[in-house]
């Protein structure tokens, strides 16, 4: 019997301590309840504060959701952690562009967290399918999609709550925690 490799999903944000951290756990936690060893999800960041934990705001959060937030440890973006990656999930617009110009052949596997979630309630991949399968399968739906369901920057990109009030921390968590939840209702569905 062969071994089934996960399906790999990075987050990507500026500094690797609040919004792709969150993300990351969140959706890791959660995939795992659903299918256990199915996906791997890590997180970096486009000018990581490499070896930092996560900011405080966000291991209350991660904590308060039921994902564990220890052993976490900021790392900068690279061309060779991409190069591992099944699907690439930005926190901004403006992640996803440069994800794509450090990786051109990403292109068709990035999206803004936000912008995922809001696609692939329109995508009907392979119900029934492996869960690994089915997200393989959901891409290039999703891709397709996205060009039909368009939205803002305002839609698209989670606030950058970095040295910021409880006020935009709060913003933050209720822009990524509902995209977060639409992934893994789809993925239950």
């Amino acid at each position: 019997m062969s071994i089934v490799p996960p399906f790999r999903i990075l987050t990507v944000c500026t500094g690797n301590i609040c919004r792709s951290p969150m993300a990351e756990r969140l959706l890791q936690s959660e995939l795992d309840l659903l299918s256990p060893g199915v996906f791997a999800v890590e997180s970096a960041g486009t000018a990581a504060m490499v070896g930092s934990a996560m900011e405080a705001h966000i291991q209350g959060f991660v904590r308060a959701s039921g994902a564990s937030s220890e052993g976490f440890s900021a790392r900068q973006l690279t061309r060779d952690i991409l190069d591992q990656q099944d699907l690439v999930l930005a926190l901004t617009r403006e992640h996803r562009s440069r994800i794509v110009e450090m990786h051109p052949g990403l292109l068709k596997r990035t999206f803004t967290l936000r912008e995922l979630a809001r696609v692939l309630p329109h995508v009907d991949g392979a119900r029934g399918a492996h869960p690994a399968e089915r997200w393989e399968l959901a891409i290039p739906l999703a891709i397709r999609a996205r060009t039909m369901h368009r939205g803002s920057a305002d839609d698209d990109d989670v606030v950058d709550p970095y040295r910021r009030g409880d006020r935009v921390f709060e913003q933050m968590r209720q822009e990524l925690a509902p995209a977060v939840h639409g992934l893994v209702t789809w993925t239950k569905s």
